[in-house]
């Protein structure tokens, strides 16, 4: 194997309640309506400079929801010693990806990241469509 794709929700570190926290606190904020699946587009349309918020936001709360698990920290530092490009995709927007890596302790191990919808795909064209995915801790150990 020379690659694999891991879900960063699903075995990593869940990013979603973050991410809906987040949303509700800038809702608040700007005192406007935002639904839990806002997407990139109504986010620029409605609070412009979203982006540098959310991996503030992500910097300062990161710690209170994701923590790191030792048998998926030895998993990727198994692979990684292998040889194995570890790729990782999510739906959570790009910044918040990067911050719950940084948090998660495995953001040295990670080659390649991509975030937002359609990730999956865009991964598995950068790493192989043979790629295996790797979607719960159990499945990441078992490799």
């Amino acid at each position: 194997m020379r690659a694999v794709a891991v879900d960063l929700d699903g075995v990593l570190g869940d990013t979603r309640p973050l991410w809906r926290e987040w949303l509700a606190d800038v809702s608040r904020r700007a005192r406007i309506a935002l639904p839990d699946d806002a997407s990139a587009e109504l986010l620029d349309e409605r609070v412009g400079n979203w982006l540098p918020l959310l991996e503030r936001y992500a910097e300062e709360h990161a710690p209170v929801h994701l923590r790191r698990a030792a048998e998926a920290a030895a998993a990727l530092r198994r692979l990684q010693a292998a040889g194995v490009q570890i790729g990782v995709f999510t739906e959570s927007p790009e910044p918040l990806a990067r911050v719950a890596l940084a948090q998660l302790g495995a953001g040295r191990r990670v080659s390649m990241l991509e975030a937002g919808p359609g990730a999956l795909e865009r991964l598995l064209d950068r790493l192989g469509a043979e790629t295996p995915v790797v979607r719960s801790r159990a499945d990441l150990a078992a490799l």
